[in-house]
């Protein structure tokens, strides 16, 4: 929801989708205001900012930064924060890539052991692959070691009715049949989730940030759950450390704003800590 107070203002999404070299936002309004709040949904839907023409010399809200567009002032406007100037952009993005080597170097002992049991007890394929929905929704293919009978997929639907997470956009189910026996030790432990280290080193993730989420999970969204799309997914974060065994969406969806909200270069050091003795604790599924 945005609310701004004060006249002469003028929103045209369309044009600003194309400059940021998306694809165009089909919306273009002039909100009347007098206090009145207003839900951009297609803010939420892709996590873009949405620039708003104004005769202001300064921003009047703490989520607005005064700037220019095709030689207009505009005042920028987000619903998810995150980092945004180029020194906080650069500086996750570091931290990723020498973590992403860092880890890939130093596991790849265990990563041969887990292979190794893999196949001597479930067989081929080694490693999982599917299509997650990342960044401003853009699609990528997400690596695991596979954990689950080659049917897994197929057989999610009709598993659908013992889902134990409120909504429609998670699936979780404590017995899953579709899980191996390797894979049941490799889950509880998170171990499933390294090899997307590589994904990290890739740019299509980053070591802290919302899960990443199959796209029939993300076709179930409500609208504000679609806010956690405004920054790169992640291996670990918020609710990993704070909230991993709640069973509800909801929740887990108010961890991730709150850490897209609250984001700086420390946090991410901090969750990246915390998240060594959530490992320990065993607490995946």
């Amino acid at each position: 929801m945005i609310g701004i107070r004060g006249s002469g203002f003028g929103v045209d999404a369309t044009r600003a989708g194309r400059k940021e070299g998306s694809p165009p936002l089909r919306h273009r309004y002039r909100p009347r205001w007098r206090g009145q709040r207003h839900r951009s949904t297609f803010i939420v839907g892709t996590g873009r900012p949405v620039r708003i023409a104004s005769s202001l010399s300064a921003p009047t809200a703490p989520t607005t930064n005064l700037g220019t567009l095709e030689g207009q002032p505009m005042v920028t406007a987000a619903v998810a924060a995150g980092p945004s100037t180029t020194r906080s952009l650069v500086a996750k993005r570091g931290l990723d890539i020498v973590g992403a080597t860092v880890g890939l170097i130093a596991l790849s002992p265990l990563f041969g052991a887990v292979g190794v049991a893999i196949l001597l007890t479930d067989g081929r394929p080694i490693l999982f692959r599917q299509a997650r929905s990342g960044h401003r929704g853009r699609v990528f293919e997400v690596v695991k070691f596979r954990t689950m009978t080659p049917d897994a997929d197929a057989r999610r639907a009709e598993l659908r009715k013992y889902n134990e997470v409120s909504g429609n956009a998670s699936f979780k189910m404590t017995n899953d049949p579709r899980i191996t026996a390797t894979g049941r030790f490799l889950r509880r432990s998170s171990i499933d989730e390294l090899p997307q280290l590589w994904n990290v080193l890739r740019g299509e993730m980053s070591l802290v940030g919302p899960r990443p989420h199959p796209l029939d999970d993300v076709a179930g969204y409500d609208s504000w759950h679609r806010g956690r799309l405004a920054m790169k997914p992640g291996i670990t974060g918020l609710w990993q450390v704070e909230g991993r065994r709640e069973a509800d969406f909801d929740r887990w969806v108010r961890y991730d704003l709150e850490y897209i909200d609250h984001w700086s270069f420390w946090l991410d050091v901090r969750l990246l800590i915390k998240t060594i003795p959530a490992l320990l604790r065993a607490e995946g599924r």
